[in-house]
């Protein structure tokens, strides 16, 4: 099995174990809308063959777009635009799920935090991984970041033992905007500033306490909108070019 294969597996297992066999498709990681949400569109493969080579295609914003149909757009140069709504940021009374995973040195606050975000009041999809037995963190900072960009989490969170790798790794998902913070100030300004979706932590150097404000404080923060809006969507035209490009 090649590497790709191989993490290709472990998110399969993440959302097999999440959403159940529906939601796993020939081991694609195909994934279908939750039960009671039949109505949500989903953009696949078949969908992102329609366009030529280096063309545009608007996803609406409540739509899942399967790993496969991301994977297929890269490779032909297909830029996927996705309309903003409610599914990026639901309001007060929508479901707030959070996507939760590290590696065997962020696994104890991982932990910690699940209960934690459980009398925060938020769902939780546990990513992994389950023991402090040595495992590559990217496999699991992918796996959260999948889950947020396809929208079947709100928030996603990651912790290894310094924090950075997993940022750089989540950064890598087209739609995700992951942040390291450390303080307080750093939670609010991710949040405030670059409206970030994905916080990653680094549970060898955080304190229990400290880890449990930021988390809160991220999670509640605001994104300022404004002139942080056009800098934020500059930030993304740089990810769009990108992607053209290949």
């Amino acid at each position: 099995m090649t590497e790709e294969e191989q993490v290709r597996e472990i998110v399969r297992r993440v959302l097999l174990r999440t959403l159940g066999p529906e939601g796993v498709v020939d081991n694609a990681s195909v994934v279908s809308p939750p039960p009671g949400d039949a109505r949500r569109p989903t953009v696949t493969e078949a969908d992102v063959l329609t366009v030529p080579v280096g063309g545009t295609l608007t996803v609406p914003a409540e739509a899942v777009v399967t790993p496969l149909a991301r994977d297929t757009a890269l490779e032909r140069r297909v830029t996927l635009v996705q309309e903003r709504d409610t599914v990026a940021n639901p309001g007060p009374s929508a479901p707030r799920t959070v996507a939760l995973g590290a590696d065997h040195g962020g696994y104890a606050m991982k932990e910690d935090l699940k209960a934690f975000l459980g009398e925060l009041g938020y769902p939780v999809v546990d990513c992994g991984t389950d023991s402090t037995a040595p495992v590559d963190y990217p496999d699991f900072a992918y796996a959260v970041a999948q889950l947020v960009a396809e929208g079947r989490a709100w928030r996603g969170i990651i912790v290894d033992g310094a924090g950075i790798g997993s940022c750089m790794a989540a950064n890598k998902v087209p739609g995700v905007r992951a942040a390291m913070c450390y303080d307080h100030a750093t939670a609010v300004n991710s949040r405030e500033h670059n409206d970030a979706n994905v916080l990653t932590l680094g549970g060898a150097l955080l304190g229990r306490n400290l880890a449990r404000q930021i988390v809160k404080t991220w999670l509640e923060t605001e994104f300022g909108g404004g002139r942080h809006a056009r800098r934020v969507d500059k930030i993304m035209a740089i990810e769009k070019r990108f992607l053209r490009g290949r």
